[in-house]
């Protein structure tokens, strides 16, 4: 009796809609619009219709991956209003790493059990095209193995009008070199209304939809995004996701969908441009739980961003139509600069502990969402290899010397 009046509160409207979710119709533009309002009862039978068609869609099993952020460089001149990342070539902090420091990263990265680096950095005045390839190179020949999931479509797009060769050349001259996907970054609100208030030197909607269809037909997967809890409207969300949607019709090319919630405290956009202070909770969940009904069964992977909601409310997005924790970055400086304070990193026995607590399944993924190891049983979970404090060694590492260490002591011993 009172699970009935628990939902019969809900309005008839909400409640058409999610049935109609549940039953494998489409959820339209306007409808996702009136979802992504709402509250209360409401937004309790949407977080749990959500969490029905996820365990429809993926089970129960929730993915992660091992990853590391690597930023090349913070100097960059396009100015997006939402961004406390970027830095002028003569700042005191700018930097711009050369191919060494980006080969030792990695190295430490894979020490720690990474799979992937993810690449994206500023538009570097002073770079061009060769740049982003002579990444690839260096670190494909240091670690074949390596995924390498990098450059944003502004990257792209900069990296493209360097080159002078055609598009889809370009974009096979860097698979070549090793580039394994790209991120559906640079997307923010796929509306030009909206991109001309928070960043008007960007590239256009068309343009981030052009190189991401061109992308998808050479076989360059992409993850796909949206920054949202700033000037945007519900509306223009709500054609965002559709247009998204209509992508993957097309290309089947996306692996996930990530929304990310704008961070606020240290960008022009909040502080001098009106913008509100960040998402709240509900609309985190809301869209989470918005994406899981609309996008299905296209996209299926709908991922919770840690470094913007943090770890607990990552979890409540887990049960809310989310079925991916993201990966765990080692190093993150986009959303720290703009003011996250949860962190720039979250090791994989982290993941595997927060996961279980909702009662679900860790499970280790690559990139493109192949299962690499499944941890059903807490006891089998392999030993951290991840510095014990910041400025510690990595497990692989600190265990070497001490074997080196060893070894010197016993030739001391005989000598």
């Amino acid at each position: 009796m009172m699970l009935e009046r628990l939902f019969s509160d809900a309005s008839p409207e909400v409640v058409r809609v999610l049935d109609a979710a549940l039953e494998g119709r489409e959820v339209t533009r306007d409808q996702a619009a009136t979802l992504l309002r709402a509250e209360g009862t409401d937004l309790y039978a949407l977080m749990q219709a959500a969490d029905v068609a996820r365990r429809e869609d993926r089970g129960d099993d929730v993915t992660f991956v091992v990853n590391r952020n690597m930023n090349f460089t913070n100097v960059c001149y396009v100015g997006c209003s939402f961004c406390g990342f970027s830095r002028h070539k003569d700042d005191p902090d700018a930097y711009d790493h050369p191919m060494r420091v980006l080969v030792e990263k990695a190295r430490d990265a894979v020490a720690r059990g990474a799979t992937e680096v993810c690449i994206q950095g500023g538009i570097h005045p002073n770079k061009d095209h060769t740049h982003y390839r002579e990444i690839l190179v260096a670190l494909k020949s240091a670690f074949p193995d390596l995924h390498i999931h990098a450059f944003s479509p502004e990257e792209i797009d900069f990296g493209h009008r360097k080159s002078g060769m055609a598009l889809a050349d370009y974009q096979r001259w860097l698979v070549d070199a090793g580039l394994g996907t790209i991120p559906g970054t640079a997307a923010e609100i796929l509306d030009d209304e909206v991109r001309d208030v928070v960043s008007p030197r960007k590239l256009r909607t068309d343009r981030w939809v052009e190189i991401v269809q061109s992308a998808h037909r050479i076989g360059l997967r992409s993850t796909s995004t949206l920054m949202y809890g700033h000037i945007e409207s519900v509306e223009q969300v709500a054609a965002h996701l559709e247009l998204l949607r209509g992508i993957q019709k097309e290309t089947g090319g996306f692996t996930e969908f990530v929304p990310l919630g704008f961070i606020h405290e240290r960008n022009i956009l909040f502080n001098h441009m009106g913008a509100r202070a960040g998402s709240s909770m509900p609309e985190d969940v809301r869209l989470i739980a918005v994406a899981r009904l609309f996008l299905r069964p296209w996209i299926t992977n709908i991922q919770v961003s840690w470094v913007k909601m943090g770890p607990k409310l990552a979890q409540l997005g887990l049960m809310a139509g989310a079925n991916d924790f993201g990966g765990t970055l080692m190093e993150e400086s986009i959303s720290r600069e703009s003011g996250s304070h949860y962190g720039e990193n979250l090791p994989p026995e982290d993941m595997r502990r927060l996961i279980r607590e909702i009662g679900r399944t860790p499970v280790e993924r690559s990139t493109t969402y192949e299962v690499l190891r499944r941890f059903d049983d807490p006891a089998l979970d392999p030993p951290s290899l991840e510095p014990q404090r910041p400025g510690d060694l990595s497990g692989p590492t600190r265990w070497r010397l001490q074997q080196e260490r060893r070894g010197s002591d016993s030739l001391r011993a005989v000598s």
